[in-house]
Protein backbone atom coordinates (compact mmCIF):
# COMPACT_ATOMS: atom_id res chain seq x y z
CA UNK A 1 0.00 0.00 0.00
CA UNK A 2 1.43 3.58 -0.70
CA UNK A 3 1.70 5.86 1.85
CA UNK A 4 -0.72 8.34 2.94
CA UNK A 5 -0.01 11.99 4.07
CA UNK A 6 -1.66 13.89 6.59
CA UNK A 7 -1.95 17.47 7.51
CA UNK A 8 -0.47 18.02 11.15
CA UNK A 9 -2.55 20.56 12.79
CA UNK A 10 -4.08 21.73 9.80
CA UNK A 11 -1.25 22.62 8.05
CA UNK A 12 0.74 24.68 11.03
CA UNK A 13 3.52 25.98 8.86
CA UNK A 14 1.17 27.79 6.54
CA UNK A 15 -1.75 28.86 8.95
CA UNK A 16 -2.28 29.07 12.42
CA UNK A 17 -2.05 25.74 14.08
CA UNK A 18 -5.50 23.87 14.68
CA UNK A 19 -7.52 26.62 13.67
CA UNK A 20 -10.53 26.04 11.45
CA UNK A 21 -8.75 28.59 9.01
CA UNK A 22 -5.74 25.38 8.59
CA UNK A 23 -8.79 22.66 8.49
CA UNK A 24 -10.42 24.96 5.75
CA UNK A 25 -7.60 25.56 3.71
CA UNK A 26 -5.59 21.75 4.05
CA UNK A 27 -9.19 20.46 2.95
CA UNK A 28 -9.83 22.88 0.01
CA UNK A 29 -5.67 22.32 -1.03
CA UNK A 30 -7.11 18.59 -1.23
CA UNK A 31 -6.06 17.14 2.31
CA UNK A 32 -7.23 14.19 2.52
CA UNK A 33 -6.18 13.25 6.26
CA UNK A 34 -5.79 15.93 8.97
CA UNK A 35 -4.50 15.62 12.22
CA UNK A 36 -5.54 17.95 15.09
CA UNK A 37 -5.04 17.79 19.51
CA UNK A 38 -7.37 18.00 22.37
CA UNK A 39 -7.78 19.10 26.13
CA UNK A 40 -10.54 19.39 28.19
CA UNK A 41 -11.51 22.67 29.45
CA UNK A 42 -12.33 23.54 33.01
CA UNK A 43 -16.48 23.49 31.76
CA UNK A 44 -16.17 20.53 30.07
CA UNK A 45 -15.77 21.01 26.57
CA UNK A 46 -12.97 19.98 23.76
CA UNK A 47 -10.86 22.05 22.76
CA UNK A 48 -8.68 21.95 19.76
CA UNK A 49 -5.01 23.04 20.68
CA UNK A 50 -1.84 21.11 20.91
CA UNK A 51 -0.09 22.91 24.36
CA UNK A 52 -1.42 22.12 27.87
CA UNK A 53 -1.15 26.57 27.94
CA UNK A 54 -2.63 29.14 25.91
CA UNK A 55 0.55 31.26 25.85
CA UNK A 56 2.56 30.15 22.95
CA UNK A 57 -0.06 29.69 20.12
CA UNK A 58 -2.50 32.54 20.92
CA UNK A 59 -3.08 35.71 23.06
CA UNK A 60 -4.18 34.31 26.59
CA UNK A 61 -2.42 32.87 29.00
CA UNK A 62 -2.05 29.68 31.32
CA UNK A 63 -3.37 26.44 31.53
CA UNK A 64 -5.93 25.64 29.11
CA UNK A 65 -7.50 23.04 31.55
CA UNK A 66 -8.38 26.45 33.96
CA UNK A 67 -10.17 27.96 30.94
CA UNK A 68 -14.04 28.40 30.06
CA UNK A 69 -15.17 27.92 26.31
CA UNK A 70 -15.64 31.42 27.10
CA UNK A 71 -12.17 32.66 27.68
CA UNK A 72 -11.00 30.37 24.37
CA UNK A 73 -13.49 32.54 22.33
CA UNK A 74 -11.64 36.31 23.72
CA UNK A 75 -8.07 34.46 22.87
CA UNK A 76 -7.00 34.83 19.34
CA UNK A 77 -4.49 32.36 17.63
CA UNK A 78 -0.80 33.22 16.43
CA UNK A 79 0.19 32.21 13.39
CA UNK A 80 3.09 30.63 12.14
CA UNK A 81 5.07 33.62 12.60
CA UNK A 82 3.57 34.98 15.89
CA UNK A 83 1.22 37.25 14.77
CA UNK A 84 -1.86 37.55 16.05
CA UNK A 85 -5.13 36.64 13.44
CA UNK A 86 -8.83 36.32 13.72
CA UNK A 87 -9.17 32.76 14.97
CA UNK A 88 -10.16 31.62 18.09
CA UNK A 89 -9.65 27.90 19.74
CA UNK A 90 -12.05 25.75 18.15
CA UNK A 91 -13.80 22.81 19.63
CA UNK A 92 -13.67 19.48 18.15
CA UNK A 93 -17.66 19.56 17.63
CA UNK A 94 -16.52 22.38 15.17
CA UNK A 95 -13.46 20.77 13.71
CA UNK A 96 -15.54 17.59 12.99
CA UNK A 97 -18.45 19.99 11.30
CA UNK A 98 -15.81 20.60 8.40
CA UNK A 99 -14.01 16.94 8.40
CA UNK A 100 -16.53 14.25 8.80
CA UNK A 101 -18.31 15.48 5.19
CA UNK A 102 -14.72 16.29 3.65
CA UNK A 103 -11.49 14.00 4.38
CA UNK A 104 -10.90 10.43 4.24
CA UNK A 105 -10.05 10.15 8.33
CA UNK A 106 -8.95 12.21 10.76
CA UNK A 107 -5.73 11.76 13.44
CA UNK A 108 -7.32 12.83 16.62
CA UNK A 109 -4.27 13.47 19.49
CA UNK A 110 -5.65 12.90 22.77
CA UNK A 111 -3.07 15.71 25.33
CA UNK A 112 -2.86 15.11 28.69
CA UNK A 113 -2.94 18.28 31.68
CA UNK A 114 1.24 17.63 32.20
CA UNK A 115 3.52 15.41 31.00
CA UNK A 116 1.99 11.92 29.36
CA UNK A 117 4.48 9.03 29.75
CA UNK A 118 8.08 8.15 30.72
CA UNK A 119 9.06 4.64 29.99
CA UNK A 120 11.70 3.03 32.89
CA UNK A 121 13.65 -0.11 32.23
CA UNK A 122 13.20 -3.05 34.74
CA UNK A 123 15.39 -5.57 34.37
CA UNK A 124 14.68 -6.72 30.15
CA UNK A 125 11.80 -4.99 29.92
CA UNK A 126 10.60 -1.63 29.57
CA UNK A 127 7.42 -0.69 31.53
CA UNK A 128 5.37 2.74 30.81
CA UNK A 129 4.94 5.41 33.89
CA UNK A 130 1.73 7.27 32.72
CA UNK A 131 1.55 10.73 33.59
CA UNK A 132 -2.89 12.15 34.50
CA UNK A 133 -4.98 12.62 32.44
CA UNK A 134 -8.16 14.68 31.71
CA UNK A 135 -10.83 12.20 33.79
CA UNK A 136 -13.75 12.30 31.50
CA UNK A 137 -12.28 13.63 28.22
CA UNK A 138 -11.90 9.97 26.17
CA UNK A 139 -15.76 9.38 26.59
CA UNK A 140 -16.87 12.98 25.36
CA UNK A 141 -14.81 12.08 22.55
CA UNK A 142 -15.90 9.30 21.71
CA UNK A 143 -19.25 11.17 21.96
CA UNK A 144 -18.58 13.43 19.60
CA UNK A 145 -17.19 11.27 16.75
CA UNK A 146 -20.37 8.98 17.04
CA UNK A 147 -22.91 12.17 16.65
CA UNK A 148 -20.48 13.39 13.41
CA UNK A 149 -20.68 9.79 11.98
CA UNK A 150 -16.67 9.48 12.16
CA UNK A 151 -15.68 7.04 14.37
CA UNK A 152 -15.28 4.20 11.94
CA UNK A 153 -12.62 7.14 9.94
CA UNK A 154 -10.97 8.47 13.02
CA UNK A 155 -7.11 7.21 14.34
CA UNK A 156 -7.62 8.12 18.34
CA UNK A 157 -3.64 8.79 19.35
CA UNK A 158 -2.10 9.13 22.62
CA UNK A 159 1.55 9.21 24.30
CA UNK A 160 -0.28 8.28 27.73
CA UNK A 161 -0.77 4.29 27.67
CA UNK A 162 -2.77 5.08 29.91
CA UNK A 163 -5.13 7.05 27.67
CA UNK A 164 -5.48 4.54 24.95
CA UNK A 165 -6.41 1.91 28.04
CA UNK A 166 -9.67 4.10 29.11
CA UNK A 167 -11.00 4.61 24.69
CA UNK A 168 -10.23 0.44 24.42
CA UNK A 169 -12.43 0.21 27.53
CA UNK A 170 -14.94 2.49 26.30
CA UNK A 171 -15.02 1.35 22.41
CA UNK A 172 -13.58 -1.88 22.12
CA UNK A 173 -13.12 -1.47 18.05
CA UNK A 174 -12.25 1.82 17.91
CA UNK A 175 -8.86 2.40 15.69
CA UNK A 176 -5.74 3.50 18.64
CA UNK A 177 -2.44 4.71 17.97
CA UNK A 178 0.37 4.80 20.63
CA UNK A 179 2.62 7.63 20.15
CA UNK A 180 6.64 7.68 21.24
CA UNK A 181 9.31 10.53 20.24
CA UNK A 182 12.61 10.53 20.66
CA UNK A 183 12.85 11.49 24.43
CA UNK A 184 11.13 9.02 25.82
CA UNK A 185 13.90 6.46 23.99
CA UNK A 186 16.45 7.78 25.27
CA UNK A 187 15.68 8.41 28.65
CA UNK A 188 14.93 4.77 28.66
CA UNK A 189 17.84 3.69 27.12
CA UNK A 190 15.86 1.58 24.80
CA UNK A 191 16.44 0.55 20.93
CA UNK A 192 14.07 2.48 18.40
CA UNK A 193 12.21 -1.35 17.51
CA UNK A 194 11.56 -1.36 21.00
CA UNK A 195 8.62 1.11 20.22
CA UNK A 196 6.74 -2.11 18.23
CA UNK A 197 7.10 -3.65 21.69
CA UNK A 198 5.44 -0.62 23.38
CA UNK A 199 2.98 -0.48 21.06
CA UNK A 200 1.65 -3.76 21.04
CA UNK A 201 1.39 -3.69 24.56
CA UNK A 202 -0.66 -0.56 25.07
CA UNK A 203 -3.09 -2.53 22.79
CA UNK A 204 -2.89 -0.10 19.58
CA UNK A 205 -3.70 -0.81 16.21
CA UNK A 206 -1.07 1.96 14.79
CA UNK A 207 2.30 3.13 16.08
CA UNK A 208 3.67 6.87 15.52
CA UNK A 209 7.03 7.72 15.83
CA UNK A 210 9.42 11.10 15.95
CA UNK A 211 11.03 10.29 12.27
CA UNK A 212 14.37 10.19 13.57
CA UNK A 213 13.17 7.27 15.04
CA UNK A 214 12.13 5.24 12.09
CA UNK A 215 14.40 2.97 10.16
CA UNK A 216 13.94 0.20 7.51
CA UNK A 217 14.27 -2.44 10.10
CA UNK A 218 11.66 -0.33 12.58
CA UNK A 219 9.06 -0.26 9.60
CA UNK A 220 10.02 -4.09 8.99
CA UNK A 221 9.36 -4.47 12.80
CA UNK A 222 6.11 -2.89 13.12
CA UNK A 223 4.76 -4.61 9.92
CA UNK A 224 5.89 -8.23 10.58
CA UNK A 225 3.62 -7.62 14.08
CA UNK A 226 0.58 -6.17 12.67
CA UNK A 227 0.83 -2.66 13.42
CA UNK A 228 0.73 0.17 10.92
CA UNK A 229 3.58 2.84 11.04
CA UNK A 230 3.29 7.00 10.90
CA UNK A 231 6.00 9.51 11.62
CA UNK A 232 6.08 12.95 12.74
CA UNK A 233 6.65 15.48 11.87
CA UNK A 234 8.84 16.17 8.15
CA UNK A 235 8.27 19.07 6.50
CA UNK A 236 10.69 18.40 3.79
CA UNK A 237 9.75 16.45 0.73
CA UNK A 238 13.50 13.92 0.09
CA UNK A 239 12.94 13.08 3.80
CA UNK A 240 9.07 12.27 3.45
CA UNK A 241 10.68 10.35 0.12
CA UNK A 242 12.69 8.28 1.89
CA UNK A 243 10.21 7.44 4.55
CA UNK A 244 7.61 5.91 1.76
CA UNK A 245 10.18 3.98 0.57
CA UNK A 246 10.85 2.09 3.82
CA UNK A 247 7.56 1.78 3.50
CA UNK A 248 6.38 3.77 6.38
CA UNK A 249 2.36 4.09 6.37
CA UNK A 250 1.47 7.50 7.39
CA UNK A 251 3.59 10.54 7.08
CA UNK A 252 2.35 13.29 9.13
CA UNK A 253 4.07 17.07 8.00
CA UNK A 254 3.11 20.72 8.84
CA UNK A 255 3.20 21.82 5.12
CA UNK A 256 -0.53 21.12 3.74
CA UNK A 257 0.97 21.75 0.36
CA UNK A 258 3.13 18.81 0.11
CA UNK A 259 0.72 16.15 1.93
CA UNK A 260 -1.65 17.09 -0.79
CA UNK A 261 0.96 17.04 -3.63
CA UNK A 262 2.19 13.70 -2.15
CA UNK A 263 -1.35 12.41 -1.88
CA UNK A 264 -1.95 13.18 -5.16
CA UNK A 265 0.72 11.27 -6.41
CA UNK A 266 0.48 8.08 -4.42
Amino acid sequence: MPSRYVAHRGGAAQWPENSLTAFRNAIAGGAQILECDVHLTADGEVAVMHDPTLDRTSSGTGPLARCTLADLRRARLRGPGGALTEDCVPTLGEVLALAAPAVLALLVEIKTPGPAVRYERRGDRFVPVPGARYEGLERKILELLREAGIAERTFLLAFNPAVLAEVRALSPKQPLALLVDRHHVEEAGAPAVETVTWAREAGANFLGVHYTLCDAAVAEAAHAAGIALGVFTVNDEATMRRLAGWGVDVIISDRADLVARLQAEA
